[in-house]
């Protein structure tokens, strides 16, 4: 865990409904550095995803329930879909139609979970 990843697991998500603009590219990519390897971002610079990947539906289950505590303590939601042994979740936040810091503070304590 770097210490940049550190800083961004102790952050808490802010409101941003119409009041802040999509980060920049720039911004967006210096903070992908911050999260692990597995997450990628979109063609378009709007969502950054992550296939999580475990032994068995029990496992999967209890990522899908820790996501969404995270999700509530934060009341930043990200998209899930889920099966017998994966996860795959999806940051955007659609209010600005693109990423914001929440994103990437949600990504980063999501990683946590499996660190």
């Amino acid at each position: 865990m770097t210490e940049a990843h550190c800083e961004l697991t102790t952050k808490k998500c802010k409101p941003c409904e119409g009041v802040i603009a999509p980060l920049d590219r720039a911004k967006i990519l210096e903070l992908m550095k911050q999260l692990h390897s597995g997450w990628t971002l979109s063609e378009d610079s709007k969502e950054i995803t992550r296939v999580f990947n475990f032994a068995n539906f029990f496992e999967t289950m209890a990522f899908v329930n820790a996501c969404a505590w995270i999700a509530h303590r934060e009341n930043h939601h990200p998209d899930l879909e889920a099966g017998y042994n994966y996860c795959q979740v999806k940051y955007s936040t659609h209010a600005i139609d693109g990423l914001s810091e929440n994103d990437f503070i949600c990504a980063a304590k999501v990683d946590e979970l499996v660190a």
